[in-house]
């Protein structure tokens, strides 16, 4: 488990607004429970920068943790009860030692709580009750992942109050997942913790669901001059989880055309030579599906290595490219049931005018509704900002540095 001071996670630029930022969670603990908190935690939200869900197929993915997070201020509590109060929402309490899914908390924050304290019990760990305060720069609904944020952060905890740290990240990362598929009800794959829990650039490799191959990528970002820019469209992805939902089955009916229960288990090729028979078995969209999932998982390796050669113009490349793949065969950009609303596809536009064929931009995270990626040359940042918040509003484009920390314990 990672200790760090706030210097090691946030960049000199905002580190006298974290400093305040930490102590005004402090005294919000104080506030609520009438004592000083004795813990700080602290985990990223994620950008997913390549491999556009191709993750619940067990292919690849290449991710990196950022600099927006969710942090906590925190005490162990003696009567095992896990009480979190999160800025801006109600107050959760639950048992620690009541680990049974509850079709009432389904798609809340008390379900991810209860999820992790059960999947840490699950795999032979301890738990135990504390008492928190959070609060998030994590956009919700934007495709930086909250919700993986959240659980990686009360994993972090537990792990640092009852565990001395032996979980590691990895296992962390698992058991968030395991959270937000059985108690939460989101049929989400474990890129998402994944790339909060251990964060950095990595890819993943999960070819084995059970051992996922993981590895760092060796890249300065801050020298590559090029600006990473989240734009937040404004549209939320409440009410959207048939949208996400449907891709992997979709995905999967391919593969047991085949016999097989994922796609990784099979090659486009045989796809290819099949796909009259697959069109009328599985219907257009899946087959489309899996074609972007067999382009855009070898993508990641192409973009991992040219990253690793410093050739960022063959990277921007790539990316364009599996944006491209989102918008015609995921057809992740927009919900088929509200064709009215867009925003992903305006922003892709207005982004594109603007870079003029530098740079590069694509659908950021699950897609349907939030956030759109670019990677801004810094020469064009001031007029990519102002063009886009002029179409979404002060505040909607996000310029956000690489954490290379996931979820850690922190000394102020």
């Amino acid at each position: 488990m990672k200790i760090l001071t706030l210097d090691k996670i946030y960049t000199p630029d905002v580190l006298d607004a974290q400093k305040e930022r930490y102590a005004k969670a402090a005294a919000e603990f104080e506030k609520l429970y009438g004592e000083k908190p004795q813990y700080f935690f602290s985990a990223p939200g994620r950008t997913e920068v390549g491999g556009n869900h191709t993750d619940h197929n067990l292919g690849c993915v290449l991710a990196a943790g950022v600099s927006l997070d969710i942090i906590a201020a925190v005490s162990p509590a003696d009567d095992n009860v896990i009480t979190v109060k999160s800025e801006g929402f109600p107050e959760d309490k639950l048992s620690a030692d009541d680990t049974d899914v509850k079709q009432s908390e389904l798609n809340t924050s008390a379900s991810l709580i209860r999820g992790m304290a059960a999947g840490f019990a699950k795999n032979g760990h301890k738990t135990g009750g504390f008492k928190a305060y959070t609060t998030s720069s994590v956009l919700k609904g934007s495709g930086l992942s909250s919700s993986a944020a959240f659980e990686v952060l009360i994993g972090t905890i537990l792990n640092g109050l009852y565990n001395n740290g032996e979980v590691s990240d990895v296992e962390i990362a698992q058991l968030s997942q395991y959270a937000e598929n059985v108690y939460f009800g989101k049929p989400s794959g474990l890129m998402d913790q994944m790339a909060s829990s251990v964060g950095g650039f990595i890819t993943i490799d999960f070819g084995d669901k059970d051992n996922p191959v993981i590895k760092s990528i060796d890249f300065d970002f801050a020298k590559s001059g090029h600006s990473l820019c989240i734009v937040d469209t404004k549209g939320s992805h409440a009410d959207l989880t048939p949208e996400y939902a449907a891709i992997p089955p979709e995905m999967k009916s391919v593969a047991k055309f085949f016999g097989k229960e994922v796609l990784r288990e099979i090659t486009k090729e045989q796809v290819l030579e099949n796909i009259a028979a697959l069109r009328e078995k599985c219907g257009d969209r899946a087959v489309l599906r899996a074609l972007h999932f067999f382009d855009d998982n070898a993508r990641v390796a192409k973009q991992a290595a040219a990253l690793e050669a410093g050739d960022f113009d063959t990277f921007l490349t790539l990316v364009t490219e599996s944006g491209n793949s989102s918008l015609a065969y995921l057809q992740n950009i927009f919900a088929a049931s509200n064709v009215n609303e867009q925003g992903l596809t305006v922003a892709l536009y207005i982004a594109k005018q603007i870079l003029d064929g530098e740079g590069a931009c694509r659908v950021h995270g699950g897609g349907f509704a939030g956030t759109i990626q670019a990677f801004v040359p810094d020469h064009k940042l001031d007029s990519f900002k102002s063009g886009i918040e002029r179409a979404f509003g002060e505040g909607s484009c996000y310029v956000l540095s690489i954490r290379n920390c996931g979820g850690t314990k922190v000394i102020l």
